[in-house]
């Protein structure tokens, strides 16, 4: 699905060179949902906007399906963005001044082909499946913070894509909304069979996934199926 090979990211101003990320090798198959985790500034985050295709490596080789992104002019790229991947922040990134429904239509909008009718019928369908099918006109501000994570959910999943990168998906919820958080995101790896990967400080969120890999200094310092994985192949 998506494959690293000798990854280096430097980050380069007049008098300072800070390396990112250092000779990063990694495969995510289709289907596994994996976790990755390390102190703050170890380079989780530059890892991710590398997979998801929003900045490029200093050197190495990113390849989507066996196909180096090298060979991908630019509005090639931003098509792979729109229909292949799906993006969740901690921050949620949702417009204020838009509904529910409205911010989940907004990936669509950036879709030929896509109907008015069709891209309704499709972020309907992502809201009932994080639990807000309710609140369709409703805007960000009255909602508590685990159901804008779901409206960020449902937009990242209106365009069936098939991964989906989640930079701390539960980092600003308390423990039970990260529990909901998370279950959403299990039940669409498990059920629906999502590649998923997630960025996290939390490790009990973590080993809730079938992979963990931790960095450190920009360095892949491990990489291990995980109790929860094991659990399942009973």
């Amino acid at each position: 699905m998506i494959t690293l090979s000798n990854i280096e990211k430097v980050y380069q101003t007049k008098t300072i060179e800070t390396v990112a990320l250092q000779n990063v090798n990694l495969h995510i198959p289709k289907g596994e949902f994996v976790s990755v985790m390390g102190p703050s500034g170890c380079g989780k985050s530059t890892l991710l906007n590398i997979m998801g295709l929003l900045d490029e490596p200093t050197s190495g080789l990113v390849e989507i399906d066996g196909t180096p992104i090298s060979k991908y002019k630019d509005k090639e790229l931003a098509h792979i963005r729109n229909q292949k991947l799906g993006f969740v922040f901690q921050s949620y990134h949702l417009i204020n001044d838009l509904s529910v429904l409205d911010n989940v239509e907004l990936p669509l909008l950036y879709r030929r082909g896509a109907s008015a009718a069709e891209t309704r019928k499709l972020a309907m369908t992502a809201l009932e499946k994080v639990g807000l099918s309710a609140r369709t006109k409703h805007f960000p501000a009255q909602l508590s913070g685990g159901q804008r994570q779901r409206v960020a959910i449902a937009r990242a999943l209106i365009g069936q894509p098939e991964v989906i990168l989640a930079d701390e998906p539960t980092g600003n919820l308390d423990s039970v909304m990260g529990e909901e958080i998370m279950n959403i995101l299990l039940h669409l790896n498990q059920q629906d069979g999502t590649t998923i990967v997630m960025v996290t400080h939390d490790e009990n969120m973590a080993h809730k996934t079938e992979r963990l890999i931790r960095f450190f200094d920009g360095q892949q310092v491990s990489d291990a199926r995980t109790a929860a994985f094991n659990f399942q192949q009973v």
